[in-house]
């Protein structure tokens, strides 16, 4: 039987906890497993790309735990009242190789992409950074806020969409956090001049240049979220040649981040470095930083965990995914509704079975719903 952790789960659990708090419990547990970095065994996500989209899986292993998520990027579903982005996931155990847990990660996705960026802003923002500009007022934008305001301190969020109606549902929102000053900007420029942090987090699958160099001002960190596929940027080229830029697993990003757009030698630095501090941050107040972020496995795997530590109780769904079986070799006769034949008295078994006709044939194990 498999754990089952599905959308009403999740939404209880953050009526219980409240969203803030699940960012920053996610992000102490992403911090923990990025400090175990060489416990992993990683490679970039396998991708089948689309005209519309894109779907992926994310694989990773500690040795112990192996988990991968599912998940596709589609922009143009809100047209069809459906999500750009789903995911669901699941645990196992390296040893048996069965999975423990099976679980929507829709939601949590979000969760642990607003815990990763601020994660990353800690060591990367300057300390004193309190004004941030939000890019891209869609699905993921209140997450973002939220972690940035409840793990940073920021207390003014600058918001610009394209969709005016992104930013109405966005602002509204928001309401929750009565801290958090939410002002409207009429344009990009507006929305990004004198803030200490600028997060872009757009939908649409294309190279654009959501941020150009003249809007960027000395200091300023930036949480590139958007860019996260092969053929989709946000940023110009020159912001990364004027900046210090981290990435998750480089070769990951080379292909699918902005580094999409930069020569193989361009030099980065991974986050895991920093947390474990062989690498800093940012060397100055003055310094450009951008945190190139398109999303690893590594973070599902701590979101995985998560659900397992806080989110699954004794009261979860359970799931008969996996066949629960008296003989381990009679995958067949298990299938077919028959009992399961002792080998060592297979005669007597189907002399049994033929001697009573009228007797339907089921399974020795019930099969739960």
């Amino acid at each position: 039987m498999v754990t089952y952790i599905g959308t009403q789960e999740m939404q209880a659990h953050l009526r219980k906890v409240k969203p803030e708090t699940a960012i920053t419990r996610m992000a102490e547990m992403i911090k923990e497993d990025y400090l175990r970095w060489g416990s992993f065994d990683k490679s970039a996500r396998v991708a089948n790309h689309s005209d519309v989209g894109v779907i992926e899986l994310m694989p990773i292993s500690d040795g112990t735990n192996y988990s991968f998520k599912y998940v596709n990027g589609h922009p143009k579903n809100t047209q069809a009242g459906l999500l750009t982005v789903t995911a669901f996931g699941v645990l196992a155990d390296v040893d048996t190789g069965y999975p423990r847990l099976l679980s929507e990660l829709t939601l949590t996705t979000a969760i642990r992409t607003a815990a990763t960026s601020a994660l990353a802003a800690k060591y990367m923002a300057r300390p004193d950074s309190r004004r941030m500009a939000l890019i891209g007022n869609g699905a993921q934008s209140e997450f973002q806020a939220v972690a940035f305001h409840a793990m940073l301190g920021i207390e003014e969020i600058r918001v610009f969409d394209v969709d005016p109606a992104a930013t109405e549902k966005l602002i509204h929102n928001l309401r929750a956090y009565p801290n958090l000053r939410v002002v409207r900007a009429a344009s990009i420029a507006e929305a990004v001049k004198g803030v200490d942090i600028v997060t872009t987090v757009t939908a649409d699958k294309t190279n654009a240049t959501i941020l150009t160099p003249e809007m960027i001002e000395p200091g300023m960190h930036i949480n590139g979220v958007g860019g996260d596929c092969p053929g989709k940027t946000e940023l110009h080229a020159d912001i990364l040649n004027n900046a210090y830029v981290v990435v998750e697993y480089e070769p990951q990003s080379r292909i699918e981040g902005e580094l999409q757009q930069m020569p193989a030698d361009f030099q980065v630095t991974e986050l895991w470095t920093i947390l474990e501090g062989k690498a800093t941050g940012r060397s100055s107040a003055e310094q450009i930083t951008v945190f190139d972020s398109v999303g690893f496995a590594l973070e599902d795997f701590s979101a995985m965990r998560y659900l397992e530590k806080f989110v699954m109780q004794k009261t979860s769904p359970m799931l008969d995914l996996i066949p629960e079986m008296m003989n381990p070799k009679d995958l067949f006769g298990m299938g077919m509704g028959a009992p399961v034949v002792d080998t060592k008295n297979a005669t007597s078994a189907i002399s049994a079975i033929s001697a009573t006709p009228e007797t339907p044939l089921a399974p020795k194990v019930p099969i739960h719903a």
